[in-house]
């Protein structure tokens, strides 16, 4: 069985998110960029299915600009076989990139898709989702572990009540959560290796994406700062201030 693996070029999650001067988005020049950090766990995962011997061969695809073959080459260094570059220099939605992962899969014919359940920079959570639809495949989402046996994946997904285990036919796409696994480091010999491996580049036009945005951001702002709390000595006296300064409590 083949593996595909989505991953993203995204601001590193240690760096300090600045807005432009003008309002018009993130600043991104001189950044440290790195592979989203759910992406790595997708990555993950499907090394570790390799390694059990239920898969043949782990390929990783990005959509992004020409700096994306350093995620790519991080991935292929933590032992990924192959990758492959859509590049676009065009802020790609969820859609759009759902679109050109099929088109990927129906090239590649894999038996099972790992997507990162969200990315930190938008926090769509949609990507996975959208690439179910389009394929017609089944899902598991929110993955905290998953099973690999007899033609189907056994998933066990994060709810908001717990645990939720539920059994899925394969071919299928998986999104991961953060305590799946914990990603491992690629050592320097095989960081090495991977600059010297060949990437497959494509564009959108070869699947017939068109990845022009449809939304359009109109200001980024940063967030107020918030104001420090105090410490109250009695619980008469934070009802006071919830009614008479915080302003949440009326009288009854």
């Amino acid at each position: 069985m083949k593996i595909l693996v989505t991953v993203k070029r995204v601001v590193d999650y240690n760096v300090k998110i600045r807005v432009k001067a003008d309002g018009s988005g993130v600043e991104l020049a001189n950044v440290k960029m790195s592979m989203n950090p759910f992406d790595e766990i997708s990555v993950e995962e499907a090394l570790r299915l390799k390694e059990a011997g239920k898969a043949d061969e782990v390929v990783v695809v990005s959509v992004g600009p020409a700096k994306a073959e350093e995620t790519l080459r991080t991935a292929l260094a933590m032992g990924a076989d192959r990758a492959i570059l859509v590049e676009t220099e065009d802020q790609v939605e969820p859609l759009a990139v759902a679109k050109i992962v099929k088109g990927v899969a129906e090239a590649e014919q894999p038996g099972l898709i790992i997507v990162g359940k969200q990315a930190i920079d938008d926090d769509s959570n949609q990507t996975g989702q959208m690439l179910s639809a389009l394929l017609g495949w089944a899902q598991g989402t929110f993955a905290s572990k998953v099973e690999i046996g007899d033609g189907k994946a056994t998933v066990t997904r994060e709810v908001d009540g717990g645990l939720q285990t539920i059994d899925i036919k394969l071919p299928a796409v998986v999104t991961t959560d953060l305590r799946l696994n914990e990603p491992r480091y690629a050592s320097l010999p095989n960081i090495m290796k991977a600059k010297k491996k060949p990437l497959d580049k494509k564009s959108p036009a070869d699947f017939g994406v068109d990845t022009t945005p449809r939304l359009k951001v109109l200001k980024t702002e940063e967030p107020e700062g918030r104001k420090a709390g105090i410490k109250v000595k009695s619980v008469a006296e934070l009802v006071e201030k919830l009614k008479t300064e915080a302003g949440v409590l009326g009288n009854p």
